[in-house]
């Protein structure tokens, strides 16, 4: 479940769920969205899925 997902990155992270929108979805509301039973198109989600992939990758690298 991609909200499943998105938490522990936000967990992992630390960061606040509004910038994770911002940057993933371009929606700050994104998140909270997803919360209260938003579903995503399977493009939007496939996006998401790449750049909690991509952060992370980053994140190693430094």
């Amino acid at each position: 479940m991609l909200l499943r997902r998105i938490e522990v990155f936000l967990r992992d992270t630390g960061m606040p769920y509004t910038k994770f929108g911002r940057l993933a979805a371009r929606d700050p509301r994104f998140v909270g969205d997803l919360r209260n039973g938003r579903l995503p198109r399977p493009q939007t989600e496939a996006r998401i899925c790449r750049f909690m992939a991509s952060y992370r990758e980053n994140a190693h690298a430094l």
